[in-house]
């Protein structure tokens, strides 16, 4: 099993709105790629700043391809994307997972 993670900053004042795309955009798209083996929206409040991360879990990196594409390390991006985050970051991170 494989976890990746997304992270990106978004203004305070843009949280509710970001967050409604997350919970009605993102996650389901996540959930609906075969191989994704659960998808979660974790977001905190640091300033004037909201720290959000993608915490998704995969049963292979073929299954993370299906989501992100060729590139597996890249950054998937929305559409919307661009008005909400103060940066694109490029990348992502995988870890192994075990479950117990």
């Amino acid at each position: 099993m494989i976890a990746r993670r997304w992270h990106g900053r978004i203004p305070t004042a843009k949280t509710e709105a970001y967050l409604k795309l997350m919970r009605e955009v993102a996650l389901p798209d996540y959930r609906a790629t075969e191989g994704n083996l659960g998808a979660w929206c974790l977001h905190r409040a640091d300033g004037d700043v909201v720290h959000v991360e993608m915490f998704t879990l995969w049963r292979d990196w073929d299954s993370i391809s299906r989501f992100a594409g060729e590139d597996v390390v890249a950054a998937k991006y929305y559409d919307f994307d661009a008005d909400y985050l103060l940066e694109l970051e490029p990348t992502v991170i995988h870890f192994e997972a075990i479950s117990g």
